[in-house]
């Protein structure tokens, strides 16, 4: 049984005492293709590190988090430009619109969305979605650009089963489910049963958003397994087919 965490930050802080331990674990359990996506220029060298040192396993995005879109958001999109341009990576992500923590920069957000949309199309590539209280503002971009080039994740989905209908109606995005979804009163559980298992992808979103039981814990990417269960518990499937599916669907969006 093969699992993919399609979405993870283990070039995180949070992992700088035992990050060999943390990726051998995930291989000995069938983890075996780790999703990394960027966070601004301060995680490029951490996060190329990894993908260095564990070449077969942890794939690198390039792109740049709507939190850390600040006054100098040109600088960075410069420096993400320059290493779509140089190596090859798996997506552009993760990008979007965040207005829970801060609204003072949502117009340079939406710009640095657009323009990292762009870039995707540019490089012939998926881009990960990041979504906290922006769903009409990520949709209204979308739907603007929507082409046959635009593919990808949203990632961390949470919204409801209108919201998850208008993305698969995009044709090339899946839907990235987390932890949200073993938490007890979340709701994500009874809107997950009603979208076919052929939209989704697992992810953990490490080292944040542990899956139950390990809530308010670091999190890891082998809790991908617990994530997997609760997904499989849903559809009344085993966790060897969901395995599968949903590692098929994440080699659907990111190409190999």
């Amino acid at each position: 049984m093969i699992l993919t965490d399609t979405h993870t930050h283990l070039y995180s802080e949070q992992f700088k005492d035992d990050i060999d331990v943390v990726i051998n674990n995930c291989i000995d359990n069938g983890i075996e293709r780790l999703f990394l996506p960027n966070i601004d220029s301060s995680s490029i060298n951490g996060m190329m590190e990894l993908a260095k040192n564990y070449p077969n396993n942890c794939f690198p995005m390039m792109g740049l988090h709507p939190t850390s879109v600040k006054e100098n958001y040109k600088e960075e999109l410069a420096l993400i430009e320059e290493w779509l341009s140089k190596r090859q990576l798996c997506a552009v992500g993760e990008i979007g619109i965040d207005l829970y923590w801060d609204k003072t920069h949502l117009k340079e957000q939406q710009n640095a969305f657009r323009y990292q949309i762009e870039l995707a199309k540019k490089h012939n590539l998926p881009f990960v979605i990041h979504c906290r209280d922006s769903f009409d503002e990520i949709f209204e971009i979308l739907d603007e650009m929507n082409d046959d080039k635009m593919r990808g994740i949203f990632h961390c989905f949470t919204g409801d089963l209108e919201q998850a209908n208008h993305i698969i109606n995009y044709g090339g995005f899946k839907l990235g489910i987390g932890g949200v979804v073993t938490f007890k009163n979340s709701g994500l559980d009874k809107t997950v049963e009603q979208i076919d298992l052929m939209h989704l992808v697992l992810e953990t979103d490490s080292p944040y958003l542990a899956p139950t039981p390990f809530r308010g814990k670091r999190n890891e990417s082998t809790y991908i397994y617990n994530i997997a269960e609760k997904v499989a518990d849903i559809y009344n499937l085993p966790i060897e087919e969901v395995a599968k599916l949903t590692t098929d669907n994440s080699k659907e969006v990111f190409g190999f």
